[in-house]
């Protein structure tokens, strides 16, 4: 799956705004926004050139740490690429299927890959629900067998939270917990995955972005 997003690409800042500062500034959508619009609106929000760094930790409820590694994503018109690294700076192999290492993570969730998939909707069920308190617009996307819900702010057009479907089940969750802004775009800054209910939760940070 995924996580978004927008999932990743924010800048450092002195002050750490919350979800409801983006509140603020004028509506980057009109109300009568299609579903396509939405997501390119989305799409806008990661950086066609981008290097950025970050880590990962998967840590208990009560905040046990399990694991812990660091990320440097590179987009580029070659395409993209993930190096991922443990705490003695050893290379770890990331796969573009199923888990990164023993996080809840996956290749999806730093790269965002499906806001290109071209089979999208309003999410009829979901419509006008809030993330983090802000009132969104929720797009379903789907490539194939997989299937992909996202909340979009539909004042800034940032990604507050995303859930992988299977046979129309919440299987894994996605959410922000805090934005920055980055070259005029809000996104988030700390965002938290893992399946609905489970012990342990993997937290991204980003640290820096050129």
């Amino acid at each position: 799956m995924t996580f978004f997003a927008s999932v990743l690409f924010v800048a450092a800042a002195a002050a750490e705004p919350s979800p409801m500062d983006a509140l603020s500034e004028a509506p980057v959508f009109s109300e009568t926004a299609t579903a396509k619009e939405m997501l390119e609106g989305c799409r806008a929000m990661v950086p066609e050139e981008v290097e950025i760094r970050g880590h990962i930790n998967r840590r208990s409820r009560r905040g046990t740490e399990k694991s812990a590694y660091r990320y440097v994503l590179k987009r580029s018109a070659k395409g993209t690429e993930l190096e991922l690294t443990d705490k003695g700076g050893n290379a770890v192999e990331v796969k573009r299927e199923g888990r990164i290492a023993d996080t809840d993570v996956t290749w999806s969730d730093l790269t965002l890959d499906y806001l290109w998939w071209a089979d999208v909707r309003f999410d009829q069920e979901k419509e006008s629900e809030t993330a983090q308190g802000i009132i969104c617009r929720v797009l379903l996307l789907k490539n194939g067998s997989r299937a992909i819900r996202i909340w979009i702010d539909k004042r800034t057009g940032a990604m507050l939270q995303a859930h992988e479907l299977a046979e129309g089940k919440v299987v894994r969750e996605m959410f922000c917990t805090s934005l920055r802004k980055f070259g005029g775009r809000w996104a988030p800054k700390n965002i938290e995955v893992g399946p609905p209910g489970a012990k342990y939760r993997t937290k991204i940070v980003v640290e820096d972005v050129k």
